[in-house]
């Protein structure tokens, strides 16, 4: 049985982009996030896509009473993945109530233990659904390298976007291209 990389493509959203929590550092990152796409797909990589999935009742959550900014509503044109993203049918989309998703340990536990061969992250927001996602990533495959690069992130501000790189790093998770991310420039 042969080997796949996995990419983990984190709330690449409207909202997060250019919507409710959009910002010039996540919009910085659109095209290198596409070529890294279009190169797993060519490499017959497998590809996840992770949606923030939030209702009505938002502002009544844990989350909205700490950032009260409704975002990635389901259903309305900021919580739709990016346009300019190549999603095809095959993908896996999991939408997610909050930073990190539950279903991704089991899903790759469970679907794809026998054939990875590396995960990697890429998305929004570094210091938030990334890192999530990577840290239950890494518990739920404690053997299989974690990557991500940090080319194709943005944090809430470059500051924490290096603070949780810092952090991901100690749990061992290989950090790729830090300082030559295109918002940086």
């Amino acid at each position: 049985m042969s080997t796949k990389k996995i990419l983990i493509i984190v709330d690449m959203q409207a909202d997060f982009i250019d919507g409710a929590l959009g910002s010039q550092e996540a919009a910085a990152i659109v095209p290198p996030v596409c070529q890294k796409i279009e190169a797993a797909r060519q490499n017959g990589d497998i590809l996840i896509f992770t949606r923030d999935t939030h209702h009505a009742d938002y502002l009544e959550t844990e989350e909205g009473r700490h950032l009260p900014v409704p975002h990635c509503l389901k259903d309305t044109a900021g919580w739709q993945i990016d346009h300019r993203l190549p999603i095809d049918a095959g993908d896996t989309i999991i939408d997610k109530p909050t930073f990190g998703s539950l279903a991704l340990g089991p899903l790759l536990q469970q679907k794809y233990t026998p054939v990875i061969a590396s995960i990697e992250l890429i998305g929004l927001c570094t210091d938030i659904c990334v890192l999530s996602n990577a840290v239950i990533a890494k518990a739920a495959l404690p053997d299989v390298p974690i990557v991500v690069d940090a080319a194709c992130c943005a944090g809430v501000t470059p500051e924490s976007h290096d603070t949780a790189l810092a952090a991901m790093k100690t749990i061992q998770v290989n950090v790729l291209h830090q300082g030559q991310e295109p918002w940086r420039k």
